[in-house]
């Protein structure tokens, strides 16, 4: 059951007391400041507070100017270059979401559930800012990939993850005069980074070159999960990474491709089918719930679970929620799919994305509140807000590759 138990409409809302409120801010700070993966590789605009004014920023190129070929001439006049241009543009936005309580709650309650909700409010302001990061990303031109998506299969090798792929990103950033992060503060040797899920890394250290080397030169690497660098990338590797969850090839002839029959909410270990066909087969590593992300539209309550049993088309499962669950709550709408999923590796340097946010309420976001409300102050209201936006603005500084991972054949 839902902890919030009231309205926010009734009563005006008034603040607690600085002291209160400075400790509150530490905690969502921290929280909030922790796991930030695709937030590294955007820089802001120079003028953000100007910029940020605007509905939409726009962000002019001019391009180069030939190289002259041509001796001076002595009787005629040089004939001027002419520079093109070009525009891209971000549009910022906005997000924040809220918990309310009752006192009554807040006294009764067993355990601390006043600081744990200032931390839940952190993780869920460092998720939602950096899901734009990530849209951002993960939206664009620039594809390396064996396959198309609904094609990328776990049990072909092809498909994994290998070092050729960053030896091909290494190419063309190279060729395209990507700024890397050494050049950025003018030291050191060239450096991108490469975001990555740990199911991708486990492919990279146990194929081709990297295993061999590993393997005759350093084997601790291996063993301890050290490799920190392949090719001129250092590895990001993150859980937060993005993974299109059931968007790859079918697994095996035990399809599972169905919907919920009733719906679940957050934190459920079981979760009901429209139908019973292959259930109890437990076919494929992970099973999504969710809506399955075909193109550019993404959807960040999609989830994945582990089939453990199930009584014709009633399943139990282990989630990824804080009780070993399902993380948020699911419709009738939600498709479950023990499809193949397709995970992502994003090659990027520090000016990949740009961004812009309103310095007012900050790059990571505001609290705001607590604030009692109510005609007694019987309600107790937390939040997040945050104004703002990342965008690609060149296609050839960002990369993108979606592999199938060994884990899941």
């Amino acid at each position: 059951m839902p902890i919030q138990t009231a309205s926010a409409s009734a009563g005006e809302a008034r603040a607690l007391s600085n002291s209160i409120r400075t400790q509150y801010v530490e905690e969502y700070l921290d929280a909030a400041m922790t796991e930030r993966v695709y937030d590294q590789i955007a820089q802001p605009f120079p003028d953000n507070s100007e910029m940020i004014r605007g509905s939409s920023i726009q962000v002019e190129f001019l391009s180069d100017m030939a190289p002259g070929v041509t001796a001076i001439s002595e009787v005629a006049d040089i004939t001027p270059q002419a520079l093109r241009d070009a525009t891209a543009s971000l549009t910022p936005t906005s997000r924040g979401e809220v918990l309310q309580a009752s006192e009554l709650l807040l006294i009764q309650a067993f355990t601390n559930y006043g600081k744990a909700r200032i931390q839940k409010i952190g993780k869920n302001a460092m998720e939602s800012i950096d899901l734009l990061a990530q849209a951002a990303a993960n939206q664009g031109t620039h594809l390396e990939a064996a396959a198309v998506r609904a094609s990328l299969d776990a049990g072909t090798t092809s498909h994994n993850a290998d070092d050729a792929v960053f030896e091909k990103a290494w190419i063309r950033f190279l060729s395209n005069k990507v700024p890397d992060f050494n050049q950025m503060m003018n030291i050191g040797a060239t450096t991108f980074v490469a975001i990555t899920h740990p199911a991708v890394y486990s492919d990279i250290i146990r194929t081709g070159n990297v295993q061999s080397i590993m393997q005759y030169q350093k084997a601790e690497i291996l063993f301890n999960h050290e490799l920190g660098a392949l090719s001129a990338f250092r590895l990001v590797v993150s859980p937060w990474a993005k993974a299109f969850y059931g968007a790859g090839a079918d697994h095996g002839t035990d399809v599972v491709a169905t919907s919920l029959k009733a719906a679940s909410n957050a934190l459920a270990k079981t979760v009901t089918l429209s139908v019973s066909t292959h259930l109890d087969s437990g076919l494929g590593a992970w099973w999504s719930v969710g809506t399955e992300e075909t193109g550019n539209t993404f959807f960040p309550q999609n989830e994945r679970v582990k089939w453990v049993s199930n009584t014709t088309s009633i399943v139990t499962f282990v989630g990824e929620g804080p009780n070993g669950g399902f993380r948020f709550d699911h419709t009738t709408s939600d498709v479950v799919r023990n499809a193949d999923s397709v995970y992502t590796i994003v090659f990027g340097g520090p000016e990949s994305l740009a961004k812009a946010y309103a310095p007012d309420v900050g790059e990571f976001g505001m609290l705001v509140g607590p604030r009692r409300h109510g005609s007694l102050d019987q309600f107790d209201s937390l939040g997040w807000k945050f104004y703002g936006g990342y965008g690609i603005t060149s296609d050839n500084r960002i990369l993108r590759a979606e592999v199938s991972v060994r884990s899941e054949a």
